[in-house]
């Protein structure tokens, strides 16, 4: 029997704008969902499904920052649903919770109404580190969100490529040293990518990369200038906090109704002494 005092944990994020609950053990949401929120451009009125959403902390965050849209959260473990639903609740956020693992096939997700060609927008957050270098949790939960297998990013990109419509958008953030994997992933069916190194500080290599790319698109692919999250001597640089807060985007999500201030892609990269 869980005990929900002493098993959960009620944290603030985007500054205090969203409150969210999660066990104390296990995976916990941290930095990545928030800067996958902040890369994601969505409008009111669009179809969002968040792909193994855990507690909802991306899809929640996509969601304070552009009101209107029609939200579906998808995750396979049945308790971490179950507070993805809570949270939704609790943050008056409008949001159906579908229980289901992302590489089922086509008839399991249009059962849950995620028919192929019905979604505007895609965004999310697979289990990325590599199981040949990274030593899996003994807790199943955290397992399973952290660690990748060899198919993973396919089958996750695949179920987007399905349900999304012709020049819908799929956002997500992976390690940055499986950039290869990326690309040959979005290689099938989409186009128009645009590419955010993400560095923990200035003078280092990155470590994830946020992506945003278009189903049929055939702009040219974009890199854009890393995001540095802190600077030289450790310390948050001032837009990241920002985008933290929830009071800025990043420029991947280039809104056409913007309702925050977004960071100029110059910004991002920082001066060269690491100020921020």
């Amino acid at each position: 029997m869980i005990d929900v005092v002493t098993d959960f944990t009620e944290d603030a994020f985007l500054g205090g704008q969203l409150r969210l609950k999660q066990k104390r053990s296990g995976h916990r949401a941290g930095h990545d969902p928030i800067l996958l929120a902040a890369a994601t451009e969505a409008q009111a009125g669009d179809r969002v499904v968040d792909l193994g959403a855990g507690i909802g902390t991306a899809g929640l965050a996509l969601g304070r920052r552009v009101a209107g849209i029609s939200l579906s959260q998808v995750e396979i473990d049945p308790e971490l649903a179950e507070l993805a639903r809570a949270n939704a609740a609790a943050n008056a956020i409008a949001a159906e919770t579908i229980v289901l693992d992302v590489t089922a096939d086509a008839q399991a997700f249009a059962a849950n109404g995620l028919a192929p060609d019905s979604v505007d927008v895609v965004l999310m957050n697979p289990p990325f580190n590599d199981p040949a270098r990274h030593r899996g949790s003994s807790d199943q939960t955290r397992r399973t969100a952290h660690v990748a297998s060899e198919e993973t990013l396919n089958a996750w990109v695949h179920a987007a490529r399905r349900i999304l419509r012709s020049g819908g958008a799929l956002t997500l953030i992976w390690r940055a040293d499986g950039i290869e994997e990326v690309l040959a992933a979005l290689s099938r069916g989409f186009g128009s990518l645009s590419i955010l190194p993400v560095h923990g500080e200035a003078g280092r290599p990155a470590i994830r990369v946020l992506v945003r790319a278009i189903k049929g698109g055939r702009a040219p692919t974009r890199l854009l200038p890393g995001l540095m999250l802190n600077d030289e001597s450790g310390v948050p640089k001032n837009q990241v906090r920002e985008i933290l807060e929830g009071r800025a985007f990043l420029p991947l999500a280039e809104p056409r109704r913007p309702t925050a201030e977004a960071i100029p892609t110059a910004a991002l990269a920082g001066s060269s002494d690491g100020s921020p």
